[in-house]
């Protein structure tokens, strides 16, 4: 039997994250596009020959449009790669890029490759309106009548009310994650990862984080409108009912639904990619390549569908047991934001220091580009243990159809 070996992060990279509308500094760049100058700003900062690539594994979350038929391989071939390097394009909903990065280690750990680039990528701005559904069923009517999963701002909405989080609750995180943000930006924490990308003539399109506010406060905030409450009342086609006689009907401890989350304190909407490049122990030796890290563990967790955003911590809890950890092994905590509620439901479920959970702010603040988003956190993470010589990480994330990933990190 081989023996398990480290899967060993040896880099990453990023592009900023762009508004997701036309006029957002990445909109008018094609989506394999991005994804190809990650892979190679990977190969100019690492040297490595791409041919020797086992895989390159992707994250997406809607692959129709720009980003059908295999972006992964799509990616490699637009890029000028040699054909011998493979692709593989992955779904699972928000957590695509997080799992793609798992399965790699995966991979590099039960000695089936050496070699593997990982991450994700979401042109959001890019989406088809008419080919994006309202609801992630398949439009499979048995399917909804068993578990009529609504949409997952409506979940949020319905997890603050179960557990009592307040519209001042949620908009305080989201302060927060602007401040912390902003400070991250000023001092340069994400400047490692992140790459300038470029137009075909070669000027800069973007090379900043395009998505923040600075300055948000929560008067500002007290001024947005609740974005699902008017869906929430919606009896779509086909429906007899609408979204929130739904949620009520499986969880009437919530009574008439309050809608407290907004655009200010839900992820935002932007276009972005990653990479990730990881090799096992003898392939970085005999390349040269200098890890900078390494996964210690990986996995992912079920939970009720229709609530659908509660995993994070069930995950969390999986992963640290398989590895032999607790809580209090980690050093720093990335708790995808999704929405604040359920980040703050993260938060209570595993009993953890706020300050030492998203220090760098999070997705209301730098946005949430579906696919690309788990790799960004684990690149974020990895850097800002590099920054604070501190030693572990844990980065979780809710997905579509109640899941959630999680995978613990290590610095070297």
């Amino acid at each position: 039997m081989t023996e398990v070996r480290d899967a060993l992060i040896i880099d990453g990279v990023r592009t900023p994250r762009g508004k997701g509308r036309p006029t957002g500094g990445l909109h008018h760049l094609h989506p394999q596009d991005l994804l190809g100058q990650c892979l190679n700003a990977l190969v100019e900062r690492n040297g490595f020959d791409p041919s020797e690539v086992d895989d390159v594994i992707m994250g997406n979350g809607n692959s129709v449009g720009d980003h059908n038929a295999d972006i992964a391989r799509l990616a490699v071939l637009d890029c000028g790669w040699p054909v011998e390097a493979p692709g593989l394009t992955i779904n699972r909903f928000c957590g695509s890029g997080q799992q793609a990065v798992s399965l790699a280690a995966m991979g590099i750990r039960a000695g089936f490759q050496e070699l593997v680039v990982a991450g994700g990528v979401e042109s959001m701005s890019r989406w088809p309106a008419d080919q994006t559904p309202l609801l992630i069923d398949g439009d499979n009517p048995h399917l909804r009548q068993r578990y009529p999963m609504v949409p997952q701002g409506i979940s949020a909405d319905a997890i603050a009310a179960l557990e009592g989080f307040t519209r001042a609750d949620c908009d305080e995180l989201a302060v927060r994650s602007q401040e912390r943000a902003a400070k991250a930006i000023a001092e340069g924490r994400f400047d490692r990862s992140t790459i300038a990308v470029h137009n075909p003539d070669g000027s800069v399109a973007l090379d900043h984080e395009e998505h923040p506010r600075a300055g948000t406060t929560l008067e500002t905030l007290a001024g947005l409108k609740p974005s699902f409450e008017a869906m929430g009342t919606e009896v779509l086609p086909g429906m007899d009912r609408s979204f929130d006689a739904m949620i009520t009907e499986l969880y009437p401890a919530v009574g008439p639904l309050a809608h407290v989350h907004h655009p200010g304190n839900s992820s935002g909407v932007v276009d972005g990619a990653s990479a990730m490049l990881l090799a096992s122990p003898d392939f970085a030796r005999a390349h040269g390549l200098t890890p900078r890290g390494r996964i210690i563990m990986a996995a992912t967790a079920g939970a009720e569908p229709v609530i659908m955003l509660t995993a994070p911590a069930p995950a969390a809890r999986r992963a640290l047991e398989l590895a032999g950890m607790t809580t209090d092994d980690i050093d720093l905590w990335e708790i995808n934001e999704a929405f604040a509620s359920v980040v703050l439901k993260a938060i209570l479920d595993l009993d953890l220091d706020p300050g030492f959970v998203n220090v760098n702010g999070g997705a209301m603040a730098l946005g949430h580009p579906i696919g690309a988003t788990g790799a960004m956190l684990l690149e974020t993470a990895l850097d800002e243990l590099e920054r604070t010589d501190r030693s572990t990480a844990l980065v979780a994330m809710c997905t579509g159809g109640g899941m959630g990933t999680a995978t613990i990190i290590e610095r070297f």
